[in-house]
């Protein structure tokens, strides 16, 4: 009980700087997709930063299992944060490191209770949205048949991509774009159910309750009204008591 307090503990007074973390990231990673024409010092110093926030997210994942006291159940029952751990270790998945850290972020957001699922979808469609425009951009710049070609065009396709519209007027032209446009359509369906569940269930909750009141109303004026028939049996029955005891009846 007391090492599972001490993971809670962990977890909520680490869950405000993982988030600043996260966000430094995205900062660290954008710079040098943006700025193309950066210096290698700027390039390096950006990818310095993006292995201290990984060690930082490593770190954490490892005193959550040590604090777990159940480590096999732990790594179990976690195994998208492994993942998410492992994966930026990989070079040639360095557009991944992104989607890696928006899991991490996202799991510690889902422990903490106070965090509403409409605070969390929203969060979630911005980093989809920002990584999507970055790593398309990243990706097809420098392609030859490529149109997008700014940060302007790639939050434009990555917006209309998440959304499911497609206007068609950017698109990306390397394998590796489409990757990204497929999973960015997979995510904005997903987050679409997700808010359409959740609006859903609002408006159930909320005839479930208009039911109950007009259910609890129902039953009062019911018991209001036997209340009612019992009095006028008992002062029907009081004037016939009355009648039958007056003088010549």
């Amino acid at each position: 009980m007391n090492e599972q307090s001490a993971q809670d503990r962990w977890e909520y007074h680490t869950q405000r700087p993982l988030l600043a973390l996260a966000i430094l990231f995205g900062v660290a990673y954008a710079v040098p997709i943006v700025e193309s024409g950066a210096s290698r010092a700027l390039a390096t110093a950006c990818a310095m930063v993006e292995w201290a926030v990984w060690a930082a997210f490593a770190a954490d994942y490892l005193v959550r299992v040590a604090l777990s006291g159940q480590r096999r159940e732990f790594v179990r029952t976690h195994w998208l944060d492994l993942c998410a751990v492992v994966v930026p270790m990989l070079q040639p998945l360095r557009l991944l490191r992104m989607v890696a850290t928006l899991i991490l972020v996202g799991r510690r957001a889902r422990m903490a209770s106070q965090i509403r699922l409409t605070t969390y979808v929203g969060g979630a469609v911005i980093g989809l949205l920002m990584f999507g425009s970055l790593a398309v951009l990243s990706v097809e710049r420098e392609s030859p048949r490529g149109n997008i070609r700014t940060l302007g065009d790639a939050v434009w396709w990555s917006f209309t991509t998440m959304t499911t519209v497609g206007y068609g007027d950017h698109a990306p032209t390397t394998g590796l774009g489409r990757m990204i446009a497929v999973g960015l359509m997979l995510s904005g369906i997903a987050l679409l159910g997700v808010v359409t569940a959740n609006i859903a269930a609002w408006f159930i909750a909320r005839f479930e309750k208009d039911d109950v009141e007009e259910r609890r109303q129902t039953a009062a004026i019911e018991a209001l009204t036997e209340e009612v028939r019992a009095l006028r049996a008992e002062v029907a029955s009081l004037v016939r008591e009355r009648e039958e005891r007056l003088p010549g009846r």
